[in-house]
């Protein structure tokens, strides 16, 4: 079982106290938020897609495909690996991590297959 809750939110959604360490998990900085903006503790942007990716999954929209990749990107991409790396190790020091997106989609976006690849590796 994990010992770390980990959740998914919006950044664009109202912070909480049990939100617990919250990392933004996008390549690019959310629109209309500041830097200093107390949503985001920790921004994580290597362990984001690739532009490259990011580009084609908003062309093709196929997310099946997208997760695979990007599952593959994680695991084989030597700055996505790194980054992987230090948030499992964020996340095994935090009681609860929240993995926070700009997307307007909650089901089908980056955080969500970040989300299952974090919980594979951390059970």
């Amino acid at each position: 079982m994990l010992g770390v809750q980990i959740a998914l939110k919006r950044v664009y959604e109202e912070v909480t106290d049990d939100d617990g360490v919250r990392v933004l998990v996008d390549r690019l900085w959310p629109r209309g938020i500041s830097k200093g903006d107390r949503r985001i503790d920790e921004w994580f942007k290597e362990v984001a897609p690739s532009h490259e990716l990011r580009r084609w999954f908003h062309k093709h929209g196929d997310f099946e495909t997208f997760a695979k990749r990007y599952r593959r990107e994680l695991v084989e991409g030597n700055e996505a690996s790194a980054a992987l790396k230090n948030l499992c190790h964020l996340a095994r020091s935090a009681e609860k991590l929240t993995l926070v997106f700009a997307s307007k989609d909650e089901t089908h976006n980056n955080a969500v297959v970040l989300q299952r690849v974090l919980q594979d590796i951390l059970e």
